[in-house]
């Protein structure tokens, strides 16, 4: 029986999210494996390299978007799998929002981020 939830998420650019998780220092592999319970493992677009022995992965689905792969239960004994996930989440909205804000048309426009 596999231990390996799926949740869906808002994030659609695969980029932003591997430069999101280097900035919090985490390791990213690409087209490999996410480590579960008892050495199950399934393959994803994206996977974060957890100290420990397991990890979390995304997976595009066909509207774009990606969904997180985890062992939820595995990832909680040695992360708040909480406050990792939300840091990868506001991590990446910052990330996207300053990526927008680059786009041609917009170099002059001033941009304060509020994070709370």
């Amino acid at each position: 029986m596999s231990h390996f939830s799926t949740l869906r998420t808002k994030i659609t650019e695969a980029e932003i999210l591997t430069s999101s998780l280097k900035d919090l220092g985490i390791s990213v592999k690409t087209e490999a494996d996410v480590r579960g319970y008892n050495g199950q493992r399934v393959r994803a677009d994206i996977v974060a390299v957890l100290e420990g022995e397991y990890d979390l992965g995304w997976s595009r689905n066909t509207d774009g978007s990606f969904d997180l792969i985890a062992d939820l239960w595995g990832v909680a004994k040695k992360h708040n799998q909480t406050e990792l996930i939300n840091s990868i989440n506001q991590k990446y909205a910052v990330n996207r929002t300053l990526a927008e804000v680059k786009r041609p048309g917009l170099q002059n426009a001033n941009v304060k981020l509020v994070l709370q």
